[in-house]
């Protein structure tokens, strides 16, 4: 009963804080409900910040909406213990900039190689690409919504064994990258890094619980726009849980088509 009054808190709190802070960088503009930041020129001036400061276990979750060639980079996230709200200027760049400040810990994103050691050694194989929910210490997430899919489409086969592994290259259109910080027995804090469902290991440790934290989200260079996706902590839902079963049974999302399935199921199959 606690977990699930527990659950139910982290629900509601998510809900009301998944949208950008109102302060941001000059060349963000937010759409009208703050959950898609966009950013209008140039390749810097992208820095954006949660609504509120995170819970404990909270993640911030954000999809790569729209990229823009011709820049070299991509998106940078994080966490940062300054209130976007003191701030007399918003930095240029998360890195080094708003680091430079003190108090905030941004992870650059990169096609590859995301992964951090943990404590010297190679980081632990991600868990069974179907298992409903990913563990991070004490936190558990529902796996499913952390995943960016790509649209089905004529030549869609050819990317189904990373659909099947549930997994989207790190910078690629649709991509689903979040931060959040789990609690340590010393009173500290380590930073996790999220990517299409799978943890990339502690990127940061030692934060200050004891002071608000706020998501950094630097939508920059060829990142040129992110949306925030709402995380639900609960269980997955019987729609949710066809759609793991189908997806590991079929040979590539065009099968799906001729599936004798509801319209509405075989459409949420292929598409989310």
């Amino acid at each position: 009963r606690q977990l699930k009054i527990a659950s139910a808190a982290m629900a509601a709190r998510c809900r009301l804080a998944a949208r950008f802070h109102h302060v941001h960088g000059t060349n963000v503009r937010l759409d009208a409900s703050r959950t898609l930041a966009t950013r209008v020129e140039s390749f810097a001036n992208g820095l954006c910040f949660s609504q509120e400061p995170l819970a404990p276990g909270q993640i911030f979750l954000v999809e790569i909406e729209e990229k823009e060639l011709g820049w070299c980079g991509h998106l940078r996230v994080g966490l940062t213990a300054h209130d976007p709200q003191s701030l007399e200027v918003v930095p240029e760049y998360s890195l080094p900039d708003l680091v430079n400040m003190g108090d905030t810990w941004v992870f650059a994103i990169t096609r590859s190689h995301n992964r951090v050691a943990v404590d010297g050694e190679e980081a632990q194989a991600r868990g069974p690409p179907w298992e409903p929910f990913l563990l991070i210490e004490r936190v558990r997430i529902p796996r499913d919504t952390l995943v960016g899919r790509s649209r089905p489409g004529r030549y869609s086969h050819i990317l189904d064994d990373l659909y099947k592994m549930n997994v989207l290259p790190a910078t690629a259109r649709r991509s689903r990258i979040g931060v959040l910080y789990a609690p340590q027995p010393d009173g500290t804090a380590d930073m996790h890094i999220v990517i299409n469902g799978e943890d990339m290991g502690p990127s940061a440790r030692g934060l200050p619980t004891a002071r608000p934290l706020y998501a950094v989200v630097d939508v920059f260079a060829s990142t040129k726009s992110v949306r925030v996706i709402p995380v639900d902590y609960g269980f997955p839902s019987l729609q949710t849980l066809c759609r793991l079963v189908i997806q590991k049974h079929i040979v590539h999302r065009l099968a799906i088509e001729g599936l004798d399935l509801p319209p509405l199921l075989k459409n949420f199959c292929q598409h989310e």
